[in-house]
């Protein structure tokens, strides 16, 4: 038995969350392990979250929590928006989750993904087919494999709402761009009246979200928008908290209204849910009025720190995160 115990400890996936900060969880298998033209694409299973889509070492989503950061990176730009958002842009999203949360909503009327790696989409939709629940195959679904930055300034389209499911920036890896504020003062032209922006900020902890990105992708964003809320929610197979930040076109109130998306009601967040998202309350398996109440109630230290921040990352000026 202690033999066989040594062996069974040799089988762990590592992943580090900082230079000092690794975590470790028990692998049963690797189920796919590649490389596309952009970066290694990995699932592997593991003990503790089940099937879990790994890319250059970083894990992006697992079975058992991948509802958890969907949920909350899509339905509360979708849910705050004043009418019911008709037309939805989602850049990268590889895993088809993101599409799956949007369409959701019977008021969305157009959902265009845009993904540069095909290879690594093809992947999701192999391996984690529970991740799209159905999503590719709805008539109102349309993808592109290209870059998401290149198709919006080509595109005439506008939309209601914008998603931004992209990998985190990194040295290696272009798609720090999308973090910039060229990028989000751009964003304000595709985006039509009452729209809203939302965007994936990173690891939002206290102890790294200042020393990654969250900090920074808030501010950047407050020096292209008015009314900008950051947000945070536990993804326990990312090893922590998980930060986002949401952007609306500028009200006539910015101090009202960042207070009121904030503060929102709880019956009536959960009054939007019934109305809006199929499946109502029942169907959402994180996300309610109460949670989102604990989504936007930040630590006091991350706030002040998201208050203090002054960098604003820029294409010539990048701030990049961690990577292992």
């Amino acid at each position: 038995d202690e033999e066989r115990a040594a062996e069974r400890d040799a089988f762990w996936f590592t992943e580090g969350l900082t230079a000092d900060y690794r975590v470790e969880i028990a692998l049963k298998s690797i189920l796919f392990d590649s490389r596309s033209d952009f970066q290694r694409v990995q699932v592997i299973e593991t003990e503790q979250f089940g099937r879990t889509l790994v890319m250059d070492g970083q894990t992006q989503s697992a079975l058992a929590d991948e509802h958890i950061y969907h949920e909350s990176l899509v339905q509360p730009a979708m849910l705050l928006h004043k009418t019911g958002p008709k037309t939805v842009f989602i850049g990268g999203g590889g895993e088809f989750a993101s599409a799956r949360e949007v369409l959701r909503h019977d008021s969305v009327e157009r959902c265009v993904m845009v993904d540069i790696d095909k290879v690594a989409c093809d992947i999701c939709r192999e391996q984690l087919p529970e991740w799209n629940g159905g999503a590719y195959e709805d008539p109102r679904f349309h993808v592109e494999y290209t870059d998401a930055k290149k198709w919006l300034e080509e595109t005439e389209e506008t939309f209601d709402v914008i998603i931004m499911d992209i990998c985190d920036p990194i040295e290696a890896g272009p798609g720090y761009k999308l973090y910039t504020n060229e990028f989000y003062t751009f964003l304000q032209t595709k985006l039509n009246d009452g729209g809203i922006f939302v965007t994936q900020s990173g690891p939002g902890a206290v102890y790294n979200a200042k020393a990654e990105c969250f900090t920074v992708i808030h501010n950047t964003l407050r020096s292209a928008f008015d009314v900008v809320v950051p947000y945070a929610v536990d993804v326990p197979s990312f090893g922590c908290m998980w930060g986002f930040n949401l952007a609306f076109a500028t009200p006539k109130d910015a101090v009202v209204a960042k207070a009121e998306v904030i503060n929102h009601d709880i019956t009536a967040f959960d009054s939007t849910i019934e109305a809006r998202v199929r499946g109502g309350l029942a169907g959402m398996r994180f996300l309610d009025g109460v949670s989102w109440r604990g989504l936007t109630g930040l630590a006091k230290e991350i706030r002040d720190q998201c208050e203090a921040e002054d960098r604003v990352m820029t294409i010539d000026n990048p701030v990049f995160m961690y990577s292992s």
